[in-house]
Formats: C-alpha cells, sequence, structure tokens
C-alpha cells in the first residue's frame, strides 16, 4: 500500500501534461486534484486547502502568477510551484522574489520534480504535532470550516514552536485570547502557565503592580509581597491583551523587562529573571497610535515579531451555522436541557447579519434567544429582536461587484452544502441564470456537498 504524502493541486491547460504528472504524483503516494484553468483552480481552493500548488506558468485567462498572487491573498502560507516551457531566468528571479516556491522548466526532470514537491508539501502540510499534544487538542474550541481561519491556525500552529513575539490583530469578540490559547497549548511551553490580562480592564495604578509585583510595604496597602503576572506565568505564556491601552509609562518597564528578561517590583531593590513568551493582542491601529505618540516604536517592533490578523465573523460566513450548533449544544449543557434548534428562516438571518460584535455578539444573542425561546425550535423573531436591527438580506447579484461574483456564489453554496434550488432561491435567480453563473466560475456544485459532509 502507497502512503499517503499529502494533497496537491496541479493546474495546467495541457491535458496530456496533466495525466503524466497526475500518474507520477500519484505513483510516489501524493493525491492529486486537477483543474484545467487558473478560474477553476481558485474554485478548488474555494473548496479545500491542498498542501501544496503546481501551476503552469502560460494559460489563458489567469495564468500562473496572477494564480500565485490570488492564492498568495488567501493563503500565505501555500507553497505553489510554477511548471512553464517559457522560463528565463529573470522569470525565474521575478517568481521567486514574489514569493512563488520553485520554477521548473518543461521538459522537466521528474526527480526534481518531486524533490521540489516534497519540500513543498512538507511546508504547506500540517507541522509535526509537538510532545504532549495530541492531534487537534491544540485548537480546541476553535470551530471552523473557513479556509481562510485555517490558513491561519496553520500559521498560528508553524509560530508555536518558537519563542517569537506575536501580536493578534482583529476586532472585538473574533476570539483573539482563542488563538493566544492554542498557541500557547501547541508550544513547547504547554505543560507551563497561560496568563492573560487585559491591559485596558486594569487602572493604570494598580495595573505595574499587577504586572510586575510588588514588594511589601511598597505603597499603603502592600501589606505583603505580591507576585506579579510576570512571575506566574515563568516558564509559560503571558497574554497581554489591548495592548494598545497600556500607558506609556508601563510600555516603558514592559520594554525594559523584553530586553532584559527580568523584572523589578514595585518598592523592591533587586530585579528577578524572568522566562516567558508573549503574545499579544489589539483591536486597535497600533500604527496611527505610533504617528500619534500614544504607542512606542520600539515595543511596537519588540512585540510584532509575527502578525496575525483575525477575520472578523462577516468575513466567514459559511462558520455562522457552525458555530450557532455548538453554542446551543454548550448553552444546552449548562442549562440542563435538550438542545434547541434554529427555524430555517432564523439561520438565514444569522448568516445575513451584519455582526459587529462578531462571535461574542453571536453567542450572547444565541444565550438570549435560548432563554426566551418557550419550545425547543427557536423563531426568527427571536434572532430579530435580539439583532435589534434589520440585518437585510444576501446582495442581489445585479447589485454584486464583478470581483466579488465568485466569493458570492461560493458563500451561498457553502451555506446551501451545493443545494443548488436552496442557493438559487437565496441568490432571487432562476435556475438556468443560476447554473450559468456556475460555469462563468467554474464551479461545481458536487464538490460543495462532499465539503459539506466533511
Amino acid at each position: 500500500m502507497i502512503m499517503q504524502l499529502g494533497e496537491v493541486l496541479l493546474v495546467d491547460d495541457d491535458a496530456d501534461l496533466l495525466k503524466l504528472i497526475v500518474l507520477r504524483l500519484s505513483s510516489a503516494g501524493y493525491t492529486v486534484r486537477t483543474a484545467d484553468s487558473g478560474e477553476a483552480a481558485l474554485a478548488a481552493l474555494s473548496i479545500g486547502r491542498p498542501a501544496a500548488v503546481i501551476s503552469d506558468l502560460k494559460m489563458p485567462g489567469i495564468d500562473g502568477l496572477a494564480l500565485f498572487e490570488a492564492i498568495h491573498r488567501q493563503h500565505p502560507t501555500l507553497p505553489v510551484i510554477i511548471l512553464t516551457a517559457h522560463a528565463t531566468i529573470p522569470d525565474a528571479v521575478s517568481a521567486t522574489q514574489r514569493g512563488v516556491f520553485g520554477f521548473l522548466t518543461k521538459p522537466f526532470d521528474s526527480q526534481e520534480l518531486l524533490h521540489k514537491v516534497a519540500e513543498a508539501v512538507k511546508l504547506g502540510g500540517i507541522t509535526t504535532i509537538p510532545s504532549g499534544v495530541n492531534g487537534n487538542d491544540w485548537r480546541t474550541g476553535i470551530i471552523t470550516r473557513s479556509p481562510r481561519m485555517e490558513d491561519l491556525l496553520r500559521q498560528a500552529k508553524r509560530v508555536a514552536d518558537s519563542d517569537a513575539a506575536v501580536l493578534l490583530h482583529g476586532e472585538s469578540g473574533t476570539g483573539k485570547e482563542l488563538l493566544a490559547q492554542a498557541i500557547h497549548r501547541a508550544s513547547r511551553r504547554a505543560s507551563s502557565p497561560f496568563v492573560a490580562v487585559n491591559c485596558g480592564a486594569i487602572p493604570e495604578s494598580l495595573l505595574e503592580s499587577e504586572l510586575f509585583g510588588h514588594a511589601r510595604g511598597a505603597f499603603t496597602g502592600a501589606v505583603q509581597a505580591h507576585k506579579g503576572l510576570f512571575q506566574a506565568a515563568h516558564g509559560g505564556t503571558l497574554f497581554l491583551d489591548e495592548i494598545g491601552d497600556m500607558p506609556l509609562a508601563l510600555q516603558v518597564k514592559l520594554l525594559r523587562m523584553l530586553q532584559e528578561g527580568e523584572v523589578r517590583p514595585v518598592g523592591a531593590a533587586q530585579a528577578i529573571p524572568v522566562d516567558v513568551r508573549i503574545v499579544s493582542a489589539t483591536h486597535r491601529d497600533l500604527d496611527a497610535q505610533k504617528a500619534a505618540g500614544q504607542f512606542r516604536e520600539d515595543l511596537y517592533y519588540r512585540l510584532n515579531v509575527v502578525s496575525l490578523r483575525l477575520p472578523a465573523l462577516r468575513e466567514r460566513r459559511e462558520d455562522i451555522p457552525l458555530l450557532a450548533t455548538h453554542f446551543l449544544r454548550k448553552l444546552a449543557e449548562r442549562y440542563k436541557r435538550s438542545p434547541p434548534a434554529l427555524a430555517p428562516e432564523a439561520i438565514a438571518l444569522l448568516i445575513a447579519a451584519p455582526w459587529p460584535g462578531n462571535v461574542r455578539q453571536l453567542l450572547n444573542l444565541l444565550e438570549q434567544a435560548t432563554a426566551l425561546a418557550t419550545t425547543n425550535v427557536i423563531p426568527a423573531s427571536l434572532i430579530q429582536n435580539g439583532l435589534r436591527e434589520d440585518p437585510g438580506r444576501l446582495m442581489p447579484f445585479e447589485e454584486a461587484r464583478k470581483q466579488f461574483e465568485r466569493e458570492y456564489l461560493v458563500k451561498i453554496l457553502k451555506i446551501t452544502g451545493g443545494n443548488v434550488t436552496q442557493a438559487a432561491n437565496l441568490a432571487k435567480r432562476n435556475r438556468t441564470e443560476f447554473y450559468k453563473l456556475l460555469q462563468r466560475h467554474s464551479l461545481e456544485p458536487g464538490m460543495f456537498k462532499e465539503a459539506k459532509q466533511n
């Protein structure tokens, strides 16, 4: 039996070459998906992320480099190998400078191709699970089937093994602390403490003592010595939430701690060595704060070694039914009752809502609806009342900009699990028109039915 080494997406408009490369990669143990155009490749990537992509350079429509650019915007860690008969040294240099993983010429050497694919799959596939973490336990609590979120989790997993400081960006309620906990669990520090502090929730007069500790008698009321959160997190991870709210005076002391690896409690004569990994988060624009003199530039670069951005809930609408089911099950456990169901109209409202408060708002709304529901089916009226505004409906096609048309179709097909009748009804188009739209974007409904089952 051949061991499956990973999935590769192969893109080429030459059917004979596709068959040849599929044969060679399959024989080597890879699972291969094919696409005969850049448009078809983007459709395939909407369903699932492979470990690597091999694409011809010269193709009608979206060529190899344009396809790479589109992939790189959505999946920055996905390796792309460009295969072409038209390569020149400047082409290769330009491609690799833009981030293309590999650049091979046709006719290609099979061993060279397999070697390059093996390197790409090793980089783009699931990274090694650290000791003490089983399977996907490290990402417990993060509920998603969004390719965008999956790519973010791959980046988080990759950075977890290092001690590099990580700065998490994202709107309030997107789950920044949940991601910080996942990074900690996936790191070699997983057996040591994870300590979280919201820098905006503690008064400035108390924040220094909370972070760095204080000696006995350091100030009125300090009747005994107090270990700060840095000491409490020794050996583990300290999560500094809302770092943009930290006062400038404390920013200086935090910078000194990061530079020297030790803290000096308030009123203490001696500094204490600490070993912590810093993960910080903010919903603020720290670049604007730097320009306004509200955030130290040197501290910013210390904290922002690796930057990860969590998408807003409206950017991952395919996750809404999944999250709603998860939250309703958890709420049922809390209230010791059977899990309620959502009426179809209620689900439609949830999917279309703007969600300024993101996942946190969704949870709060479902908790409210669960408490108020008089039956085991939550009606649309309770969802509508909870949203406190008309969430509107999915954007009609005639108003949609051309460049967002494919994304619109993908979202609807994901929501309906590839059911064309339901998708066409949601889009307010007849089936014939809807099928034409799908063909224009190389979208196959069956691909989405498989994705829903998985």
